[in-house]
């Protein structure tokens, strides 16, 4: 018999596109892994403990905030972004937010945006700030 939680974990988070092929292609190549084609015009990517749903819809809704990913090799996710020419032309704290310095916080980052707007922010292992 399996103990039930009495704390929610997050498994699954959406993100609305417009085209689910473009969309997957660009997402295979950021995220460095084949997507897994599901039914319903959806696209999973395994992202840790949680699976990044990307759902074509008519008209997708921009997400109003980054999705955080952390990785191993932010320098190298840089070099797959700037070649999508997905990078933020944006600046957060006063620096240029698509390029992987390390913010006031003490996270190494880049922000990058998908064809959709729907905005990301990679975060290098070992610099995630918690709180």
């Amino acid at each position: 018999m399996s103990e039930k939680t009495t704390t929610p974990a997050l498994f699954r988070l959406n993100i609305e596109v417009g085209d689910l092929e473009r969309a997957a292609a660009f997402y295979e190549e950021l995220l460095g892994q084949p997507g897994r084609r599901q039914a319903g015009a959806r696209c999973y990517f395994q992202a840790g403990a949680v699976t990044l749903q990307v759902v074509q819809t008519p008209e997708p809704v921009r997400l109003p905030k980054a999705l955080y990913f952390s990785v191993g090799d932010l320098d190298g996710t840089h070099r797959r972004a700037a070649a999508l020419g997905c990078l933020s032309a944006e600046a957060v704290h006063g620096a240029p937010a698509g390029s992987p310095v390390v913010r006031p916080w003490g996270e190494r980052s880049f922000y990058c945006d998908d064809p959709w707007g729907n905005p990301l922010c990679f975060v290098e292992d070992g610099t995630i700030y918690a709180g």
